[in-house]
């Protein structure tokens, strides 16, 4: 053999061997495997408990079914006698412990009268009882989010109390106009949070709550005719709070009305009626609250699955660009770039 061709043979031989060498020592780095879909997070239930003073016991009835079907709210929302109930959830009491207060309480010791207030309740006694209840805790300290709604008598605003004396924030919002004397905090004063937030569903939202279940025990037009000029009032008042309710419960996943409609406002004797009502009402709503429960999750993991799928795209769209960077040396001796991504 001539040496030119020799020398030829051999120079082809070392390149063969340099490309052999480099490839083995750059394997192909594929693009990072996009992990398994994130298991999706327990739905936030929130409840929003309206007003509608002894038939607000029936809001114990919904809370203990749902707790007993595995939905315990993680939020919590209250107007008048709904939150009384509200804060004594949020606390940590559960539906039992909640019943067992609702059985022994004595209703003369959340009544204060005020004679010279025109025999208006004062309100300080149903405050210190709720104090009481929560151990003193500011709002904040709860155990679960709570909302108190009250209406701001000097310009007719929403007030939500989620900060502060409990106690107060309850006392305001229970505050009915006629009833109660208005509650008068930080220079404002407030009055029953019914006036403008029936079933505060949107309190509800704002803590935080992915699907709210709205509790409505707040009385209906008769269907009569009412007798006498304060029939009439007291008919157009019911009017205008059951319009001004429906649209805040349109915002609510899902409805629940026990039927207390015939409960007294005053009618503490009818509590365990109440509570029984309220179960009813709930295990009803059961499928409902099932299925809705079922289409969030759906949707949610529908969310995880097109973020995680656009992910893997942009990854492998990436380790593309980055082996299509090589120089040209680098792609005839087929040396692959180490394009993984970052970890995540």
């Amino acid at each position: 053999m001539k040496p030119r061709n020799a020398r030829l043979l051999l120079s082809l031989a070392l390149f063969g061997l340099l490309a052999a060498c480099g490839g083995e020592n750059t394997k192909p780095t594929p693009p990072q495997a996009v992990r398994p879909a994130t298991p999706v997070k327990p739905v936030k239930i929130g409840v929003a408990l309206g007003g509608g003073a002894a038939k607000g016991f029936a809001h114990i009835g919904v809370i203990k079914m749902l707790e007993a079907n595995g939905f315990e709210p993680v939020v919590v929302s209250g107007t008048s006698a709904g939150s009384v109930v509200g804060a004594l959830y949020a606390s940590g009491m559960n539906a039992f412990d909640m019943q067992q207060k609702a059985v022994a309480l004595d209703e003369a010791s959340i009544r204060d009268l005020r004679l010279f207030s025109g025999g208006l309740i004062q309100g300080q006694k149903l405050q210190d009882y709720v104090n009481t209840q929560v151990g003193n805790k500011p709002a904040e300290q709860l155990r679960k989010p709570f909302a108190a709604v009250a209406t701001q008598l000097e310009t007719g605003d929403r007030a939500v109390f989620v900060r502060g004396n409990v106690g107060q924030a309850v006392r305001a919002s229970s505050s009915i106009p006629g009833v109660f004397e208005p509650v008068s905090i930080g220079g404002k004063t407030y009055v029953d949070g019914g006036v403008v937030s029936p079933v505060p569903v949107d309190a509800a939202r704002q803590l935080g709550a992915e699907f709210v279940i709205a509790v409505d025990i707040s009385s209906r037009a008769s269907g009569q005719r009412p007798s006498g000029l304060l029939g009439a009032v007291n008919q157009s008042i019911t009017i205008m709070g059951q319009r001004l309710g429906e649209q805040e419960l349109g915002r609510a996943d899902v409805v629940i009305r026990p039927a207390v409609l015939d409960i007294g406002a005053a009618d503490f004797e009818q509590r365990g009626r109440a509570i029984l009502e309220g179960e009813k009402a709930a295990m009803a709503a059961m499928p409902q609250i099932r299925a809705g429960i079922a289409r969030l999750q759906q949707a949610q993991t529908a969310a995880i699955r097109t973020a995680e799928a656009r992910t893997s795209a942009a990854q492998a769209e990436a380790h593309q660009r980055c082996q299509d960077s090589r120089t040209r040396i680098e792609k005839l001796r087929g040396v692959e770039k180490n394009c993984s991504a970052p970890a995540r």
